[in-house]
Parts: C-alpha cells; structure tokens; sequence
C-alpha cells in the first residue's frame, strides 16, 4: 500500500505568519507540497520527529549577491550552502550588467541566459534574481523580463553614476560598462520607473508584483564627507565609514526617489537595507507625502546585530555602513512598532583576499559587502525575542512579506497548498558565531564571537531535507523560480 505522505514532521510547534502563538502539531507533505497540518497523521515514507521545536516558513531572504565578487557558480553552490544552514529556503539575488557580476555589459536577452546557465543545478535552495536597468536598452526589456524571463522586480542604485561602489572610483564608465553618451544619474532613474509603470499596466494580472528596488545614499554628500573624514584624520575603521556616508545621505536620496515615483506614477517602491533613524523617518516622511505610493520598507540583519563598535574589524564595512548603537536601537523601534516590512542579510561574499586592501585597516580601500545568510533567522529570533518579538511576527518579515511582494505565491507560509519549505528552530540553544563554522566560503564574519540564543538544526526545501542537525546534507535540488510562482 503506498503511503499517504512522502514525509510526516510530528511533534512541531507551528509558527504561521497570520496566526499569533504556536501550536503543537504535524506536518505532512506530499509532491513538495504541505499537503496536510493535524496533531495524529500517519503513514508516510518518512517521519521526523521535531522534538517541539518551532518550525518556521522557510525563510525567503529577498535580498543577497551570488556572483559578485567570486564566480557565478560557485557562489551558487557554496552560499547557497550557508542559506539552507540558516533555515533560508528561497534566495533573491541582485544582478547587473558591469564591473564585478559576469562583468561585461550588454542586452540581457544575451547577458541573462548566461546568469541562469551559470547557477543551474548547483543551488540547495530556490533562489530568483532582481535585475538592474543599467542602460535605456534594459528598459526597452523589462516587458520581455516580466514575462518572459519571469523577473518582476528590478533595481537602481542610487549613488552608482559618480561615487565608486566602495567609496573611491576613478572612471565610472568602466565600472558600469554602459554605451557612450548615456548616464546613470536621476534622469535615468526616472525612465527606469516610466518603464516599469509601464509593464505595470500592460500586465494588470501581475501589477501587484512589479516592483523598483532603490539602494539608496546620495552621491555628491558622500563625495563631499569622505574628504572631509580622511582630511581630518580623526575618525578610523568603520566609524569613519559611517561618517563618510553620513545618514543624512540616505535621507536626501529616499526624498528623490519617492517623488521621482511620485511623478511618474510608480506605485510599488522598495526602500532597501535602510541603515538609521534618520533614514527610515525620511521614509516615513515620504510615505505620508505620497499615500498613494506603497512602500515597503527594508532593514538587514547586519544593521539590527552590530554596530560600527561591536562589529569584529573593518569586514564589517557595507554600504550603507553600520551605525552607532543609537541608529541600532532606533532600528529595532521600527521592526517592533510594524514600520519594517521584512529583514534581509544582503548577502556578498567577499573572501579575505578580495576584501582587505595592502593596509588591512584601510576601510577606505577595502571592499564593500559581506555575508550573513547564515544567521539571519537564528539572529532575528535571539534578539527579537529578547525585546518581545513574537514568533509569528518573526515569519511575516523573513517570509510571508517578502514573497507576498516579490510574486512567490507558493513561499512563505506554513499552510496546505505551500511549497514544503521548513525551517526548524531550537529557541534555547546558546552558541558562539564563528566564521569557520559557516558554510560560506568567506573566512571571517563582522558578527564573530557573538552569542545568540537560538539556532536552525533542520531545513527542508519543497520536503526535503538540505539540513540536519546542522549539517548540510543531500545534492542540490534548489530550482530558479521564475515569477510569480504558484
């Protein structure tokens, strides 16, 4: 007699997004699919025994870097490895045309085959890829991406046309390789949201789903403070970072962006990895200006963990940078209060050898970015338990929030009908952050020697099991997701 269930999960204490508390049952999962939720199942291929840990919706990590500083494929295989270890089932990564990446420029008719040939077969969890309009002929292609390539999200970097991707830059035009006589500066911005308001209305049924992502910090206020910062000598490491690109900074650029949605009459905007109070209160600002504008609002686990003191040495510098402790706190208010609408690691691996410059305690020449996938859950729990998190609040921004966005339709819920994707969290289980642990190929982490109270034992992607006991296990079977799933 076949079994009903390919794997029965007993003995969980279910965290569902929309659902506040826990409750002590069983999962069963059939075809990749939770195919039933009851206290008493029975007859499967395969049971494991939960022992009342929390089992979360895998967790949808919208926001990484697969490719840019080492090879596409590898980073396929090895970070996705470190998301299964942090219970990360689905990885959106950001790509573009230009230096680092496949570092080449082009049409991404040609450009994005070759993304998804390069990360084909070697990904332990699903992942999707946000695209960058670097050029008026990427605009021209975002109906094609929508509906074709399956990609509804895109991207702009706010500071990228005259400020260096790690603070310094001598010529602009190499690094973004784009055609001779175009510019990436706020008139292009504004024709990247024309274009996609445009797919907006031309695919009604996916409206919802269409959205810009903006990084963003102002480049002449950073230009300006970097000298001021290195002239002045006062300030070193990560706190000089952070006053190189002061808050403020984030401020302006969040100000030009909302209006520039505003004028154009994009309505789906994605305020990323907002670093400072006085970042989020220009959102806020903004949000109030223009209500007719739906926000999201995006802070990274990186910004809630450490600041620019607590951070372990200078490979913590990321754009924007880590803040003092104020800013830290000021971010926690906001995730507490409902203003944040999901946590995210903005994963970049960047090894040793790429990272650090000839003075390894230049923050100035070091390389911007580095990982984090790895503790994005079991950080958000340990701390935001400390400060009165509930767990189903935990599932909203690290799963039901983002794939509600980002047109995954079958992620980030624990409920009949999902994709099997379960992450397994002991929330008493004390340990120590140590980069040789990680699954990453990076070899230090800013969050060394911290200490946090709950830790992902299992992940299962569409039921099966990448992770047990802490250990990846298994091939890849991690699939590109072109979007909306259902």
């Amino acid at each position: 007699m076949m079994a009903e269930y390919d794997l029965i999960l007993r003995d969980v204490d279910l965290v569902r997004p929309d659902v506040e508390g826990t409750q002590r049952t069983s999962i069963g999962v059939r075809d990749g699919k939770i195919a039933a939720i009851a206290p008493d199942l029975d007859g499967a291929a395969e049971v494991v025994d939960g022992n009342g840990r929390l089992a979360f919706p895998g967790v949808v990590d919208a926001h990484q870097h697969w490719g840019i500083y080492n090879e596409l494929g590898t980073d396929t295989e090895t970070e996705s490895r470190a998301c299964a270890q942090g219970g990360v089932t689905t990885a959106l990564t950001y790509m573009r045309t230009g230096q680092y990446y496949l570092n080449k420029g082009g049409e991404y008719r040609t450009f994005f085959p070759e993304v998804l040939a390069s990360s084909d077969g070697r990904a332990y969890v699903d992942y999707g890829f946000h695209l960058a309009p670097m050029m008026s002929k990427h605009i021209d292609e975002i109906p094609e991406l929508v509906s074709e390539a399956g990609v509804p999200s895109f991207k702009v970097f706010m500071f990228y046309g005259s400020h260096g991707l790690h603070g310094r830059s001598d010529d602009q035009s190499s690094f973004l390789m784009i055609p001779e006589g175009e510019r990436y500066d706020y008139a292009h911005f504004e024709f990247v949201m024309r274009g996609i308001q445009a797919a907006r209305e031309r695919f009604p049924a996916l409206a919802g789903e269409i959205s810009l992502s903006l990084h963003c910090e102002t480049a002449e206020i950073m230009t300006a403070y970097t000298r001021i910062v290195e002239r002045e000598g006062t300030l070193s490491g990560l706190e000089a970072y952070s006053a190189a690109r002061p808050p403020h900074s984030e401020g302006l650029a969040i100000s030009i962006a909302s209006y520039l949605a505003h004028e154009t009459g994009l309505t789906n905007i994605n305020l990323l990895h907002l670093s400072s109070h006085k970042a989020v209160d220009a959102a806020l600002r903004m949000a109030e200006a223009f209500p007719h504008i739906d926000f999201r609002r995006e802070v990274t686990i990186g910004h809630l963990l450490a600041d620019f003191r607590t951070a372990h040495g200078i490979g913590g510098k990321v754009n924007p940078p880590l803040r003092d402790r104020d800013d830290v706190e000021a971010l926690w208010s906001y995730v507490l209060d409902g203003t944040i609408d999901w946590v995210v690691s903005d994963h970049a691996c960047c090894r040793d050898e790429m990272k650090f410059g000839a003075e390894r305690d230049d923050v100035f020449v070091a390389k911007s970015g580095f990982g984090g996938t790895e503790y994005l859950l079991a950080g958000l729990v340990s701390e935001g338990t400390r400060r009165g998190l509930a767990p189903h609040r935990v599932a909203q921004l690290v799963a039901r929030n983002p794939a509600r966005r980002y047109g995954l339709r079958a992620k980030g819920n624990l409920a009949v009908g999902f994709d099997a994707d379960i992450a397994l969290v002991d929330p008493n289980h004390t340990w120590v952050v140590r980069a040789q642990d990680s699954e990453s190929s990076q070899e230090y982490t800013p969050f060394e020697g911290f200490e946090l109270t709950a830790k992902v034992t299992d992940t299962f992607l569409r039921g099966h099991r990448v992770l047990e006991n802490g250990k990846i296990v298994g091939e890849p079977t991690g699939r590109y997701l072109a979007r909306p799933t259902s």
